[in-house]
């Protein structure tokens, strides 16, 4: 195989994007092992002074990530998240209004490798939520796990993200005056499973826990889909039943999160490596579906509106997916 190399007069700018993509991708694989050996150094060369201070204090900030987390507006205005979302790029469409006055669930599809379009969109200050959303916060949802790893979570908490607990969204739904919106990717780690270019396959029939929490709520639901998420890399082949696939899914069962055996381009050469290829990224966001709150919901409520929901999400699918380049014959596939 021919090795082709990337040209040495990048510009400037493409440099720039190419690190702050590879920096983002490095955090996310190692940052969190990194942090857990700095305090697992600090307790066996016995710095206490250190690791004492902020043990303690994590033992009281512990449940902060269900509780709406901590961000950090210096952290989402970091000019490397501009070069982030330059490099793909990642653009945000809105294709109705919402009014401030509810709260919302966006039901995020599809989760992709590293739900990339999720986070420049909603986790950084560069992408478009404020000006076509305004009087929102969003909140990104993601597994409960990463907020267990020490100092990393303060990191992940800065830029906004919260936990996916139902304790987290009902804290976030619960808030008054509305203008508050959840953002959950609803096909969860398994989902990455099948992230594949060129495949739309969800994992959405039997995620109905947060159909319920929106009538418990009163919060209104609102599909959105991210095209060119499962584009941005390539993904060693494993079809159910599969060697490959049985141990992910046994891993994924025990540890709460998949390992996919994802590859793109490298950062000099565009053959192979961990950096995402440079696909477009457009998350549109879909029609409001109203839900009137139901404090106790009945399995016909809750099966009705998660009918309801599938039907919108694949309306969306099929209204926008001709702009993005996605042939005719492509359709949804349900899980």
């Amino acid at each position: 195989m021919k090795v082709e190399f990337a040209p040495l007069n990048i510009p400037l700018a493409r440099r720039l994007q190419t690190a702050a993509v590879l920096q983002w991708v490095l955090s996310f694989l190692l940052l969190a092992q990194v942090c857990i050996g700095v305090i697992v150094m600090l307790i066996i060369h016995n710095y206490w002074f250190l690791y004492i201070p902020y043990l303690t204090w994590l033992y009281f900030d512990w449940h902060t990530p269900d509780q709406g987390g901590r961000r950090s507006n210096w952290v989402r205005n970091w000019t490397v998240w501009k070069y982030f979302k330059d490099y793909f790029p990642i653009h945000l469409i809105k294709t109705q209004d919402l009014d401030p006055s509810h709260n919302y669930i966006f039901g995020f599809h599809p989760h992709g490798i590293l739900v990339a379009g999720a986070f420049g969109n909603f986790c950084t200050n560069y992408s478009d939520f404020k000006e076509l959303f305004p009087g929102f916060t969003a909140y990104l949802h993601v597994l409960p796990f990463w907020f267990r790893c020490p100092l990393f979570r303060e990191y992940l908490m800065s830029s906004g993200p919260v936990s996916v607990s139902k304790k987290s969204v009902s804290y976030v739904l619960s808030k008054d005056g509305g203008g508050n919106i959840s953002v959950i990717v609803l096909g969860g780690a398994e989902e990455s499973l099948d992230a594949h270019p060129g495949k739309f396959t969800l994992f959405i029939r039997q995620r109905k826990g947060f159909v319920k929490i929106a009538l418990t709520h009163g919060a209104y639901l609102v599909p959105v889909f991210s095209f060119g998420e499962n584009e941005l890399f390539k993904q060693i082949s494993n079809p159910e039943g599969s060697w490959l696939r049985t141990v992910q899914e046994k891993l994924q069962k025990i540890m709460g999160f998949a390992l996919p055996l994802f590859h793109a381009r490298g950062v000099f050469q565009y053959n192979f490596g961990l950096m995402p290829y440079r696909k477009a990224i457009h998350t549109v966001v879909g029609r409001p579906i109203p839900v009137r709150q139901t404090l106790h919901p009945t399995l016909e409520q809750i099966e009705e509106l998660h009918q309801t929901y599938m039907e919108e999400l694949r309306k969306l699918f099929e209204e926008h997916k001709g702009k993005y380049g996605i042939p005719e014959h492509k359709t949804l596939i349900f899980k």
